[in-house]
């Protein structure tokens, strides 16, 4: 059976942003919603602009049934151009990759996003002619390269009316003021000095204009190799140590050159490095963390497991979850870039030493280590401002290569990698692990991954403030109101109206610190142990089922050599560091002091929001972390409508500084999927004969179960 909605007889037009295009369009092409294989779905019209791809069908041109957490920019049927990953055609049941010219044209089409999302479209049905433009359209505006004054970002910006910045607080450090405030704040003053050299940049286009060094480096020194082999500070901790962070030099060199930087390098480490009163520990994080190369792959293969097309693919992936999600080498990535954050804060919390994290360019892994041991050990990295001036310091302006690593311009792949959807996946573990510490929740980190591929934000667009700055002029377009305005992402409002920011702040942030409710809180948290590759034998399950099996398998391989990691591969003796993490933990949280993230075997969880919200089948109907909030954002705004009634009792009315938030009745109908997709069908599990899956697995043991069937419910979520 096969269920349509008949084709849009009135016409739909796309809501084009200003300095948006109409490329190309083709009309009676079916959305297939992603099914049981019973081809359900929509028609409607298929459309690619100079900013996006969109399907229209008749209920676009509604705005009954509106999601609360509307983006005002990206629809749900919208793909920005930068979003999209891969584009697959399917010619007489086959899938073949679409790149450069086409031959000959599929019969359906498949988009895989960055986000996640997957999308079929059946062609089948539209003219010949329209196939080909919105074809050949969509592959080439989408995947090939391009110029970078061709991005949106530069047609937005010319067009887009000159509105004001609502930067909500966030410190942007673009000026020298704001490098001086922030050592104030942290008090590294006394060691450490903001320097004006670069104006101009005249030292080196990837360093910002401003930063700060210590004290005693001379500008003579900063000049000489273009600001390589210099100590940039990033953060000083309560007790005086700093985190810095260093490009080295380039490790091919004839032998005066290596001996004249060896010399360089030794006179900047005495200057700084004075015992017993001021210690100095360097950090390679070249070697001593997984390559930029073993980070893409790593993520590439994890990424597969929620690019489902249809419900048949989800349950055969399903079948070897723990043994997919293993062999990706992902979460213990994560694992791995955790500990190093760990030990970088032991050196400074307890030792008093100052690290010295160096990189090849100190804008890539550099960026990550130094971001996460503030959000542990700077609780003011942890409110919403503090973390967007976090990402500012260290990445936007600290030079990270967003451009080059998000690959948003086609160029080369060689230079793709996710370094900083690895941060947030880092952060995310923390946030889910100590909520109340954090002033913004998980979909805030979410909606923050999405935003590397909106191109109307400069913030993820370019590889350096020298990039920017060189190109806000708007000299090659005709433009009369000079230089571009950027937006930058942290202004909010843009993309979400006050309803739907609501959904990015903690209702539960511990503002001050409770030492007395700490203890009882932190032995409420459980962990989702089917988000995380189990460590030790759990209590049997009530259900006999698949995945017993496959925990028991893992756990024999992985236990003797997996565990041992935690420690091993570091260069310190594992006794202290050892010691720092089990003392820290015995002990009740303080929310607004140290943090130190659980690593040890299922700690380490999958993201499920950012990584299973398109997929219907790992839905949790009534459930999830969502259920939770809305109850309490529900109560919050009772609260609030009964505090303004108090105070026009009292002749105080408020003066409209109460926050609205979401008014969300029926919160158990919600589904673990919202607020990114809405309520989905109840997924059907299939449950299969014990012959199929000995086909399938080759496990004779599987054969002699009493159970006639394997039950998969619950096992994925």
């Amino acid at each position: 059976e096969i269920h349509i909605k008949e084709p849009i007889e009135k016409e739909v037009n796309p809501h084009l942003l200003p300095g948006e295009l109409l490329l190309c369009e083709a009309s009676t092409v079916y959305k297939y919603i992603q099914e049981d294989g019973s081809n359900r779905g929509t028609y409607g019209k298929l459309v690619c602009t100079n900013f996006k791809i969109s399907f229209l069908d008749d209920d676009s041109a509604s705005d009954d049934n509106e999601p609360q957490f509307k983006n005002k920019i990206v629809g749900e049927n919208d793909i920005t151009l930068q979003c999209v990953d891969q584009i697959y055609g399917v010619y007489d049941e086959k899938k073949k990759l679409l790149t450069g010219q086409l031959r000959k044209y599929p019969e359906k089409l498949i988009i895989y996003c960055k986000d996640l999302r997957v999308f079929n479209f059946c062609l089948r049905y539209t003219k010949e002619e329209e196939v080909k433009r919105i074809v050949s359209g969509i592959v080439h505006h989408s995947q090939t390269p391009k110029l970078l004054k061709r991005l949106f970002l530069f047609s937005y910006a010319s067009a887009a009316p000159k509105n004001t910045d609502g930067r909500n607080q966030t410190v942007m450090f673009e000026t020298l003021e704001d490098w001086r405030d922030e050592l104030e704040r942290t008090k590294g003053n006394v060691k450490y000095k903001a320097v004006t050299t670069n104006e101009g940049y005249r030292v080196s286009e990837k360093l910002p204009l401003y930063f700060v060094v210590p004290i005693c480096i001379s500008e003579e020194s900063i000049l000489k190799y273009e600001g390589r082999g210099i100590p940039i500070w990033c953060w000083s901790c309560h007790n005086g140590a700093a985190l810095l962070k260093m490009s080295s030099f380039p490790k091919e060199q004839d032998d005066s050159t290596s001996q004249m930087q060896k010399a360089f390098l030794d006179g900047i480490y005495k200057t700084i490095s004075k015992p017993p009163y001021e210690l100095l520990k360097m950090d390679d994080l070249s070697s001593s963390l997984p390559s930029l190369q073993d980070i893409q792959t790593a993520y590439t293969r994890f990424k597969q497991l929620f690019l489902i097309d249809n419900s048949t693919d989800f349950w055969a992936t399903d079948v070897k979850w723990f043994s997919l999600l293993e062999s990706t080498n992902w979460l213990e990535i994560i694992r791995r870039v955790l500990k190093k954050a760990i030990e970088v804060a032991e050196c400074l919390e307890i030792q008093h030493t100052n690290v010295l994290l160096i990189e090849e360019s100190a804008t890539d892994l550099c960026c990550v280590i130094s971001s996460l041991v503030q959000v542990m050990m700077d609780s003011y990295s942890r409110t919403k401002s503090g973390f967007q001036s976090l990402i500012q310091k260290e990445w936007v302006i600290g030079g990270h290569g967003f451009l080059d690593r998000c690959n948003h311009l086609h160029k080369s792949e060689k230079e793709e990698a996710p370094v900083f959807l690895l941060l947030l996946n880092c952060v995310w573990q923390l946030v889910q692990q100590y909520p109340p510490a954090f002033e913004f929740t998980e979909t805030y980190l979410t909606v923050l991954s999405d935003s590397l591929y909106v191109p109307i934000f400069s913030t993820f667009f370019f590889n350096s403030q020298h990039q920017r700055d060189t190109n806000k002029s708007g000299e090659s377009l005709k433009t009369q109101g000079g230089p571009f305005r950027f937006l930058t992402v942290w202004d909010w409002s843009v993309q979400f109206d006050p309803k739907a920011q609501a959904f990015l702040n903690n209702p539960l942030y511990a503002e001050k610190p409770k030492p007395d409710k700490s203890q009882r809180k932190t032995a409420r948290f459980k962990h989702q142990r089917q988000l995380s590759l189990p460590l030790t034998q759990a209590k049997p399950s009530t259900k006999r089922g698949f995945f017993r099996e496959e925990t028991d398998h893992l756990i024999k391989n992985i236990l003797g050599k997996r565990i041992g990691k935690f420690i091993n591969s570091s260069d310190e003796p594992p006794n202290s560091l050892r010691e720092f993490y089990d003392s820290w933990h015995s002990k009740p949280v303080d929310y607004h002091g140290l943090l130190l993230p659980r690593i040890d075997g299922p700690e380490i969880k999958v993201w499920a929001q950012r990584y299973l919200r398109w997929i219907p089948e790992a839905q949790l109907h009534g459930g999830g972390t969502i259920a939770t909030a809305a109850k309490i954002l529900d109560l919050m705004e009772e609260v609030q409508s009964l505090q303004v009634k108090m105070d026009e009792e009292h002749s105080q009315a408020a003066s409209g500084d109460v926050h609205s938030v979401p008014m969300l009745r029926n919160s158990a109908r919600l589904s673990s999927l919202f607020p990114f997709a809405l309520l989905q069908r109840q997924s059907v599990k299939p449950a299969l004969p014990t012959s199929t899956w000995k086909d399938l697995e080759d496990e004779d043991d599987l054969v002699k179960r009493d159970d006639e069937f394997v039950d998969l419910s619950g096992d994925m979520l």
